[in-house]
């Protein structure tokens, strides 16, 4: 592609999926990486009104601040308003519990939104594009999802547009030659640690060692799919209104409404995750409780619980005076507890490289745990071997000790194995179920606050 024609083919794409028009305000958000320098130069060329927006996490040290120069220079080369800020993302994190990408995600949204309040920006616009697009149908896809996760990065959600979602990272990155565009290579872009780029490094290259022509084999395949997905939320809208009834905060999915015609499974995953966010494993583990005829038992996505009763499936918002208990079992991939999400990953012993780990991190020896475990609120009366002692320990007393405030005291979960609390989650371990030089398969459980 000749760099004229990535500029002609990007006005175009903005004009056919309708994304802005030059009435609009424009907020680019520019990293200093290729695509984002191009993204900018393209805007200017088209003559748009924009401004910029840097983020600095103040976390690769000189080359951050190196980023942050290289856009606030070009920026000025064109005569746009550059807005730069510098996050504490460390401390951050420390805060919230959250992980390091989760935590830049919400702080730079967060100010990217405040922008355009500020400043009267109507759209803000991100660089991702389809190579982008096809690395996150593939880490969908290794880490189970339905037909919604398998259609790639969307073009529009609400003011945000990707309007490069046309274009493959070797087109942008030869404009960028071509019109002598200054760019800086993120280091941690290399680093194999992130399954984003064991794919991009690993898996794509050799996908295209097979067949050259991958990207414009799969920016058509997405495609599809996006239609595939329309034509299903079109067909899942006229479902909704027939089988599910509200009231009183209440909704029943009247199961026996769904057309015997259709895959009924897959008709109560599309209700339960486009309406109210469950996941696939969870929806899963309803379907065969329905199945089964089993009545009563709780399941969680973030905001709501959906339970059985009578063969309908009835959903209610989550509210902290919830006595929920959540079944963990054996091979689980997350579960859902108040304000957070834990994810659960099974290994053996001789993977684990790191046995000092933050509060949020849990390393239990799996071979000591009676499933299925459960998930719940402490109760009066609780009471564990905090990690490292020999008596127990109260959890009220524990918690007291911590000086933990009264709301975060109501949020506080416990995962439990038959009788015993295997973890205050987020905060300490139970000492009988420590790693020992006998361990052989570990669980290790990740804590994001949500």
């Amino acid at each position: 592609m000749h760099n004229s024609t990535l500029l002609d083919n990007f006005q175009k794409y903005i004009q056919r999926h309708e994304l802005f028009t030059h009435d609009d305000k424009i907020l680019l958000t520019v990293s200093g990486g290729v695509d984002s320098m191009v993204m900018m130069s393209l805007f200017v060329r088209s003559g748009y009104n924009v401004g910029v927006a840097h983020c600095n996490f103040c976390l690769r040290g000189a080359e951050s601040d190196e980023d942050e120069v290289l856009v606030a220079e070009e920026a000025k080369k064109y005569g746009i308003v550059c807005y730069n800020r510098r996050f504490d993302t460390l401390g951050e994190m420390e805060r919230t519990g959250e992980s390091m990408e989760m935590a830049a995600r919400r702080l730079r949204y967060a100010w990217f939104y405040s922008l355009c309040d500020e400043y009267g920006y109507t759209v803000i616009s991100v660089a991702h594009h389809m190579d982008d697009s096809i690395e996150t149908f593939f880490i969908n896809l290794l880490r189970g999802t339905g037909l919604r996760g398998l259609t790639g990065i969307s073009q529009q959600m609400g003011k945000v547009v990707r309007p490069l979602m046309f274009a493959s990272r070797k087109e942008i990155t030869e404009y960028a030659l071509a019109n002598h565009i200054p760019y800086r290579e993120d280091s941690s872009n290399r680093s194999t640690k992130y399954l984003r780029n064991k794919i991009r490094l690993g898996l794509l290259p050799m996908i295209r060692e097979i067949n050259p022509k991958f990207t414009a084999l799969m920016r058509g395949n997405l495609y599809r799919l996006n239609d595939a997905q329309r034509f299903i939320e079109s067909a899942i809208g006229k479902v909704k209104s027939i089988v599910i009834e509200s009231r009183d905060g209440i909704d029943t999915i009247h199961v026996d409404r769904i057309d015997a015609d259709f895959p009924r499974d897959f008709v109560i995953y599309e209700l339960l995750n486009s309406t109210y966010g469950f996941k696939g494993d969870v929806v899963d583990e309803l379907c065969k409780a329905l199945e089964h005829g089993m009545t009563g038992r709780r399941f969680y996505s973030r905001e709501h619980v959906a339970y059985i009763d009578r063969g309908n499936i009835i959903v209610t918002k989550i509210d902290d005076s919830d006595d929920c208990e959540i079944l963990v079992e054996q091979g689980a991939m997350r579960s859902y507890c108040g304000n957070s999400v834990l994810y659960y990953e099974h290994t053996d012993i001789d993977l684990v490289t790191d046995f000092s780990v933050p509060a949020d991190v849990a390393l239990i020896d799996e071979g000591k745990l009676k499933y299925p475990l459960r998930l719940r609120r402490w109760r009066e009366g609780d009471w564990f071997i905090p990690f490292g002692m020999t008596g127990r320990k109260k959890v009220s007393d524990y918690l007291i000790d911590r000086k933990v405030s009264m709301i975060e005291k109501g949020r506080q979960f416990v995962l439990v194995s038959g009788d015993d609390i295997v973890w205050l989650v987020g905060r300490r371990i139970d000492d009988r179920y420590r790693i020992t030089d006998s361990t052989e398969n570990v669980l290790r459980i990740q804590r994001y606050t949500i």
